[in-house]
């Protein structure tokens, strides 16, 4: 497994106060269903303070990741969404990354297909640990890529590694399903992993 994959959130020590405390912050911020601009502003404040008291990288990467949502002063809503999803996945308890993807759980084309970027179309949809959507869909535009909305003119649909078997209930599953009737229709999207995709746009991971 792809070393940058383990960097992201890794193997966190539960009894690591830090952790707990944040464990208890999340499920407050989750209580209502949602998380707004406020709640996004205090999270980053508390990780900031926090970053500096503790080698666990859970919450170097979280900081990360929410300075990323609030660098434009303005959590938009897909923003929101997939902070929320973050914080989900990690109050399950998946320090181990136990909900890495499995090729054998999810509707990916095995075997893996090699990507070409240049001049094709990707869509991203779930959770990811190279970063946010944003940061994906520049990574791809900088290899000549596009970023666009799945539909027919789609090469590539990708899964964020923090998905499971159980996308059929989870709100990125309606994009797989989506992709799946047009590959039925004769569409050639291909539906692939996020570390098979990362392994083109981030050689050498």
């Amino acid at each position: 497994m792809s070393e940058y994959l383990y960097r992201a959130f890794d193997r966190a020590r539960i009894d690591d106060r830090q952790v707990n405390e944040l464990l208890g912050i999340a499920h407050g911020l989750m209580a209502d269903g949602k998380i707004d601009q406020v709640e996004a502003e205090y999270l980053r404040k508390w990780l900031t303070n926090n970053v500096s008291l503790t080698e666990n990288p859970i919450i170097g990467t979280l900081l990360s990741r929410v300075s990323a949502f609030l660098s434009d002063g303005v959590l938009d809503q897909d923003e929101a969404l997939e902070l929320f999803d973050t914080l989900r996945r990690f109050t399950g308890g998946q320090s181990h990354l136990d909900g890495l993807q499995k090729s054998s759980e999810l509707p990916i084309d095995y075997p893996p297909p090699v990507i070409q970027v240049d001049r094709s179309a990707f869509c991203f949809t779930g959770t990811f640990a190279f970063g946010s959507r944003k940061d994906c869909a520049a990574a791809v535009e900088r290899l000549g890529g596009i970023h666009a909305p799945l539909n027919k003119g789609t090469r590539y649909l990708v899964i964020g590694v923090y998905a499971t078997g159980s996308w059929a209930h989870s709100s990125f599953g309606r994009k797989i399903e989506k992709a799946l009737r047009l590959k039925e229709t004769g569409v050639p999207i291909a539906i692939v992993g996020e570390e098979h995709w990362a392994m083109h746009v981030r050689p050498g991971v």
